[in-house]
């Protein structure tokens, strides 16, 4: 079949981009407002940017088409946030933070989740999460109703049993949780990850 994105519908396109560009890691960010309420949002349109400086991008959409979702004007106001990696044992309380909570809502104790303090900026980590990422906003670029959010890694936290000798996070121990379409995820197992060298570093 062939589509021509100039004659489908915004959802139509949507439906394709989300099962074609997959799977796609998930930003698990919590922020704080400028009133001191706990927000926690998941978020799969995310990458790396850069390692120097070390950059990652979050595309966050609107709540409607004037307001912004609370994450985005959180991140906005305040400056901060925390990525926190999303695995397999935690993906009914991530799917509880996905809701529409209102803007005064608490979403720490509504999904369960222990709010632990950074060490940098003001945005709380979640306790529950086995790597805890603090960030700063570097810039954000809005594109039609999407606020593509540049932020800067300022510190990690890694649980200590997760870094393997070379220096990496050892995936087999992660069980990593990934973004596919639909309502459709997957998850990182051991049984299911293979080493393949590059040909000219064999």
């Amino acid at each position: 079949m062939v589509f021509d994105v100039r004659n489908l519908t915004e959802e139509q396109v949507y439906k394709l981009m989300i099962s074609t560009i997959a799977p796609r890691p998930i930003a698990w960010i919590s922020t704080v407002s400028k009133d001191g309420i706990y927000n926690i949002a998941p978020f799969s349109f995310y990458m790396g940017i850069s390692s120097s400086p070390p950059l990652i991008a979050v595309s966050i959409g609107k709540k409607d088409e004037e307001k912004k979702k609370d994450t985005w004007k959180n991140i906005e106001e305040t400056g901060e946030f925390v990525i926190n990696v999303v695995t397999y044992d935690l993906v009914e309380k991530m799917n509880i933070t996905a809701l529409p909570f209102d803007e005064n809502v608490d979403e720490f104790k509504e999904s369960g989740l222990t709010p632990i303090p950074s060490e940098i900026v003001k945005a709380p980590r979640i306790k529950e999460s086995p790597i805890n990422i603090e960030c700063k906003k570097f810039m954000i670029l809005e594109i039609a109703d999407m606020g593509l959010i540049f932020g800067e890694i300022l510190r990690y936290h890694i649980e200590d049993s997760l870094i393997n000798e070379k220096g990496y996070v050892d995936n087999r121990k992660v069980k990593l949780i990934g973004r596919l379409g639909g309502a459709d995820y997957c998850f990182i197992s051991q049984e299911n990850i293979f080493t393949l060298k590059r040909p000219d570093k064999r």
